[in-house]
């Protein structure tokens, strides 16, 4: 039976610690997990192989350093988002957007043309690429900030990359076109790829897992070996739990609390949970514009738990609260 190591981030240096991921987190413990259970250990229990990944440096993702908590700013340019949609689709709305999130401390500008929500249905590819590449086109001549593309497709991806675009962000992980692995291959540029059980049409009917976390974290690892077996390799790979895209609340939960787990995959993580339908239903708040302090919460914990970027419509806030987090915790 396979063993898994959930190293305990804590925030006080302790004498036999050491540093996740060569961040500002360290653990001195883990919790060991099978399908059957779990127990708590030290970390001279933890193996070898583990114990390199889970305290591996991790590479600047392109030209965004890893050792130091990030965010990505969401710039939806499509009409129906669920929390932004038709806001940002004007061109210059959208680029005073972006402006203003890298004013706000963002370091990275995910850039969508389609919607993933819940229920959305499929862009054609050039309606999709006429919502983005002009985007990214017009950002890329005004700045040098790291931009992502949030797309599924090859074709997408590949004008994308021509238009200045530095990471692909793909929600399928390579399982809906898998040309995109080799595009981005040829591009040399980093990817972030996310769990999600299903597609947007149907993925929230009625989502059932064995092991939420285990079962997540072994999807991630076989499209981590798919990516590499396509050339990109590890330090330009980052790991996305997919929270929302396929899970109730519970599923959602679960994932956040064992989000330290996947620095066993020794690549960065991302979290996005930003006003996402969980925090509504947890905190009280049926609109997606009425989340923002669930959001900030949840955030603050994935920093807490060495999660490398934050994806977030309120950079502002977000912002401001990890950087408090950190000059308190001396970080």
């Amino acid at each position: 039976m396979k063993d898994y190591y959930r190293p305990i981030a804590c925030v006080d240096a302790l004498t036999f610690s050491e540093q996740l991921a060569g961040g500002w987190t360290r653990f001195a413990s883990a919790e060991r997990i099978t399908r059957d259970g779990s127990e708590i250990v030290p970390i001279s229990e933890i193996p070898a192989a583990w114990m390199e990944r889970l305290t591996a440096p991790r590479a600047p993702f392109g030209s965004v350093d890893m050792s130091a908590p990030q965010v990505m700013g969401i710039l939806n340019v499509t009409p129906d988002s669920f929390s932004d949609g038709g806001r940002f689709r004007d061109f210059t709305t959208a680029m005073a957007q972006a402006r203003a999130m890298q004013s706000h401390g963002a370091s990275i500008i995910d850039v969508g043309g389609e919607s993933t929500r819940p229920g959305a249905e499929e862009v054609p590819v050039d309606e999709e690429i006429a919502r983005v590449v002009p985007i990214i086109s017009e950002l890329r001549s005004q700045s040098g900030i790291a931009i992502s593309v949030d797309t599924r497709k090859s074709a997408v991806g590949a004008a994308a990359i021509a238009a200045g675009a530095s990471i692909i962000n793909d929600v399928s992980a390579f399982e809906w076109d898998a040309t995109l692995a080799d595009v981005t291959a040829e591009s040399g540029l980093p990817v972030c790829l996310m769990h999600a059980q299903g597609d947007p049409q149907t993925m929230q009917a009625d989502p059932k897992y064995d092991h939420v976390l285990l079962d997540v974290y072994d999807y991630l690892e076989r499209r981590v070996a798919f990516a590499e077996s396509k050339g990109i390799p590890r330090s330009r790979i980052m790991v996305d739990p997919g929270i929302g895209f396929g899970k109730t609340v519970q599923h959602n939960i679960s994932l956040i609390r064992g989000i330290s787990l996947f620095h066993g995959l020794g690549c960065p993580i991302l979290l996005g949970v930003s006003r996402k339908r969980f925090i509504g239903v947890i905190g009280g708040a049926d609109g997606a514009t009425e989340r923002l302090g669930g959001s900030v919460s949840v955030a603050l914990w994935g920093v807490s738990q060495g999660v490398q970027v934050v994806r977030v419509h309120d950079t502002f806030e977000t912002v401001q609260a990890i950087k408090l987090q950190q000059a308190i915790l001396g970080q």
